[in-house]
């Protein structure tokens, strides 16, 4: 944990991502804290226009408000978020695939490149494998130990997992699942259900009252557009998911790859596939013989916690083979721990053997760490993506003379929201386009920060530009590998201006 609080922690504020998303996201806990403007809902996805709920919102406020509107604040929040799931791998893996094992794989998930990148940064999505593993390990306490406490439990994990990203509404299946196995042992057992029943309610109604009950009052007063967006999503499936299961099938070896080499072998492909096949040909041979060899009851007894892990790995694997868009290493993050936890309970069988294969064990080990190592992010030089993000702001406010403005980013894959939270947070935010109201809301300048070289900023299709105007460029500067232009109006000499 040490290793993985140096790791996530180190030169943060040179190496966090702060781009459109996160600016977006403070500049929404800015506005709660300083604003008094709560929200009723979260960031919007970047597929269905669908918003999740505000719950990740509102846990950035209290390390907002501590670092003084400092981005870094949450971003270090995320960081120790990290650090503690590095903990409860292994906390947790201990009851699920033994000590030595568990010991292995979050040694294993410390280094990981892909675990380190998303928790270096304040994104909803990189909490998701904390709350993921919290719902899991509280549904195996419920089924193992009947402490129906967890339930409770279970309903908040839920809450922030599946407001940190949609997919993990992957979680529900499993939690179910191990929830109907505990109903049905406790039915046969003639156990009373009251405390059992008591405490799923509080577990469901807390899930309601965070999850549900926001997007509700929302969309009340908006006209459903987060429901409609949902159902589209869902009704609307050509190019976006087949609710076909059988047809994910074909896939999963390719999944199933891709995630071994993107999370345990620092994206090596090669290794990732390799490591994968033995993966499985473990998990093969150890099903086939206590298993369809002997008695699956047995099995799943002895084996409890490998086969809570079997389960989770199969609905995610089930759940992402139905997308049918590109997926990113973030939409793992509902099952993060998983591959490591198998690569673990390989190492830890192997160990059990003679010398030789303790010496082969250690030298695989070895060697997944020689593949993190390999591809940390913390070997290339650091982004400085916020530093440079403040002194442009910082640029265009000055450039600005103190008069209104409007403000544009052309870049590939960002927006100008990192940008306008820090000249929001210092007073004078940009000027924006509503185009029921250009009068009012179109300044006499605009400043189009050109991230995309080479710009041609008159005449961009770029709302922002497009609704300005008529316009011609005043003044250009390049600073911090970026262009920053001023435009100014440009009307056509038998045009006046409303």
């Amino acid at each position: 944990m040490v290793l993985a609080a140096f790791l996530r922690l180190w030169r943060l504020p040179e190496y966090m991502t702060f781009l459109g998303d996160e600016g977006r996201d403070a500049l929404a806990v800015k506005r709660m804290i300083v604003d008094h403007k709560f929200r009723l809902i979260g960031p919007v996805t970047s597929i269905g226009n669908m918003y999740l709920g505000p719950l990740y919102y509102y846990l950035m406020l209290p390390a907002m408000f501590v670092s003084r509107l400092s981005p870094v604040g949450p971003a270090a929040l995320v960081a120790l978020i990290g650090v503690a799931t590095v903990g409860m791998v292994y906390f947790f893996g201990r009851e699920w695939v033994g000590q030595r094992a568990a010991l292995m794989a979050a040694f294993l998930y410390a280094l990981s490149p892909v675990v380190i990148i998303y928790s270096r940064s304040s994104w909803n999505p990189n909490i998701m494998p904390f709350f993921a593993l919290l719902a899991i390990f509280g549904i195996w306490r419920v089924w193992q130990q009947k402490q129906f406490w967890w339930l409770p439990v279970i309903g908040l994990a839920l809450s922030f997992a599946l407001q940190s990203h949609w997919l993990g509404l992957l979680l529900l299946p499993t939690v179910f699942l191990f929830w109907l196995m505990t109903l049905i042992e406790l039915r046969k057992a003639k156990v009373s259900l009251q405390r059992f029943f008591y405490q799923t309610l509080g577990g469901v109604i807390i899930f309601l009252f965070l999850t549900v009950a926001p997007l509700v009052w929302f969309d009340l007063r908006h006209n459903f557009i987060n429901y409609q967006a949902f159902v589209k999503f869902f009704t609307d499936r050509q190019a976006t998911v087949n609710l076909k299961l059988y047809k994910a099938f074909p896939g999963l070896w390719l999944l199933i790859k891709n995630i071994f080499s993107r999370l345990v072998t620092g994206k090596n492909e090669l290794w990732g596939g390799w490591v994968a096949l033995i993966v499985t040909l473990f998990l093969g041979l150890k099903l086939i013989r206590e298993g369809l060899l002997a008695n699956w009851h047995k099995f799943i007894t002895r084996n409890a916690g490998l086969f809570l892990v079997l389960v989770w790995l199969l609905v995610g694997l089930l759940g992402l083979g139905n997308y049918k868009q590109h997926i990113y290493d973030h939409y793992f993050g509902f099952f993060f721990p998983i591959p490591f936890l198998l690569v673990g309970w390989v190492l830890a069988m192997v160990w059990y053997g003679r010398f030789f294969w303790k010496g082969l064990a250690l030298f695989c080990l070895g060697f997944l760490v020689f593949l993190s190592v390999q591809a940390s992010p913390l070997r290339s030089a650091p982004n400085r993506q916020l530093q440079r993000t403040q002194t442009i702001a910082r640029f265009v406010l000055e450039k600005g003379d103190g008069q209104p403005f409007n403000l544009a980013l052309i870049a590939e894959r960002n927006y100008d929201e990192a940008y306008a939270f820090f000249m929001e947070a210092w007073g004078r935010p940009p000027l924006r386009i509503e185009p029921l109201n250009t009068k009012e809301t179109i300044a006499p300048q605009l400043f189009v920060i050109c991230e995309q070289l080479s710009c041609q900023p008159v005449g961009h299709a770029k709302a922002e530009i497009a609704m300005f105007g008529w316009t011609k460029i005043d003044q250009k500067w390049e600073i911090e590998g970026v262009e920053v232009y001023k435009l100014i109006h440009n009307y056509p000499s038998n045009e006046k201006r409303n």
